[in-house]
């Protein structure tokens, strides 16, 4: 499928979704959301890919969302429009194939919300974070309220958020928010290396492992456990560990 609003290549299994509104610094407008939501199910049922990254063209790797779009919706728009939004982080946080934010610049308001749904994120020495939308009189809408506090703890998600703050990317890399910080020339390099390192593992644990531990962090620890002895279980169910076990002992690399 052709794209308006974002671009994507494919290569050695990794899938690469660049945001492709550069004039308007990637700002998240309805038809960029709804090409992003079907861009990522197109790419989570495509055999072939195994690993995503998402990244922005331009200076910016999402610089929020489209305020002029925003600045003509009554509440029940704006209630879909964060709805949609919702579903879509959703979905990129609960896909069963890893995602990497390669953020390159402004991740600000839904870009720092995009970023925080990834698995992982890498952020250039350029990049900056934060949720600026309580100085526009609102609060961010696509469950940056709660991902930025389970990322980074309560009292500095309030923080940020309160004070519409935006963190550069040590500072970031500092509280948590971020995985790690590369030169900018590096980024997208950076982000290929460790999509490899993963396409090293075992394909069905790598699955198995993201959602566990998805699963578990909103649960109780008995109930969290539970989910990874199940999940422990259903590996040895696949040629998959008898392969990964053999090469260990053979002394040799596993053939995924």
């Amino acid at each position: 499928m052709e794209y308006k609003n974002l671009l994507i290549e494919k290569e050695e299994r990794i899938a690469v979704v660049k945001f492709n509104r550069p004039d308007a610094l990637n700002a998240m407008n309805t038809e960029t959301t709804l090409e992003l939501e079907k861009a990522i199910h197109e790419l989570n049922e495509d055999d072939e890919v195994k690993v995503v990254i998402l990244t922005g063209e331009g200076k910016a790797f999402v610089a929020g969302a489209d305020i002029n779009e925003m600045s003509k919706m009554d509440s029940l728009q704006a209630r879909a429009f964060g709805q949609m939004g919702q579903r879509v982080l959703a979905y990129i946080e609960n896909m069963e194939k890893p995602v990497i934010a390669a953020v390159n610049g402004f991740a600000l308001g839904g870009g720092c919300e995009i970023s925080m749904a990834c698995d992982i994120r890498l952020a250039s020495e350029y990049a900056s974070f934060g949720q600026p939308e309580l100085k526009l009189g609102l609060i961010p809408g696509w469950a940056g309220t709660q991902r930025m506090s389970r990322l980074i703890g309560i009292g500095k998600a309030k923080e940020l958020i309160f004070t519409g703050e935006v963190v550069k990317a040590d500072e970031a890399l500092r509280i948590g928010l971020v995985n790690k910080v590369v030169p900018a020339d590096d980024l997208m390099k950076e982000a290929k290396a460790l999509a490899k390192k993963m396409l090293q593992m075992g394909p069905v644990a790598l699955k198995l492992a993201k959602t566990v531990i998805n699963r578990g962090i909103d649960s109780n620890f008995t109930t969290a456990s539970q989910y990874e002895s199940e999940a422990f279980g259903v590996c040895f169910s696949v040629d998959e560990a008898k392969e990964g076990m053999s090469a260990f002992l053979e002394k040799r690399n596993p053939k995924w």
